[in-house]
């Protein structure tokens, strides 16, 4: 491990990456993401590895809010088609799987948004809709300026943030209060 003056200083560092990330992203795309949400039949949502785990936590609180909303390779996901929203997390900007489940969604006629940190990808260049976080990712985790975080952490602590943020603007949007929500949250925990 690299000898660092304090733990405190490492705390700082990475949420200086996260955050710098997250204010690189561009407001009015999130706003365009939030409308098509919020009118969407159903939105169905994919991410890989922690982008998956990220994009997982979003449509747990979109179910908080009242949304129609299923996580892709769940067995209880329907399928996707006109009026549905399909929204996918591609860091790298190309991933096999997400390339192939933008082509199923583009081809049902649902509406398909990426959020990458790499727009000249494949995923994101089929996709209707795409929103950049501006973050380190595996695909540029050995340039010389680079995080303190290993590999895609910044681009999956940004997520984390952008989701909330998306929630917040949603709940607003759509009139859900906390009481709504909490009454949403399972009791079978």
């Amino acid at each position: 491990m690299t000898d660092f003056q304090s733990e405190a200083r490492l705390y700082r560092r990475a949420m200086q990456d996260i955050g710098q990330a997250a204010e690189g992203i561009d407001d009015t795309v999130v706003d365009r993401i939030v409308d098509a949400i919020s009118t969407a039949r159903h939105v169905s949502v994919f991410g890989c590895g922690r982008e998956g785990l990220q994009v997982r936590g979003f449509a747990m609180r979109l179910f908080h809010l009242g949304q129609s909303v299923s996580v892709v390779g769940e067995m209880v996901t329907p399928a996707i088609g006109k009026g549905d929203l399909f929204l996918v997390t591609a860091g790298p900007g190309d991933l096999a799987t997400a390339s192939a489940l933008v082509e199923v969604a583009k081809n049902a006629g649902a509406r398909v948004i990426t959020i990458t940190a790499q727009p000249q990808g494949r995923v994101p260049q089929a996709s209707d809709e795409v929103l950049v976080i501006p973050a380190q990712t595996m695909a540029n985790d050995r340039d010389s300026d680079r995080s303190l975080l290993p590999m895609g952490s910044v681009f999956e602590g940004a997520l984390f943030v952008l989701f909330e943020v998306m929630i917040l603007k949603l709940k607003a949007k759509l009139g859900v209060s906390d009481e709504t929500m909490r009454s949403n949250h399972t009791n079978l925990e």
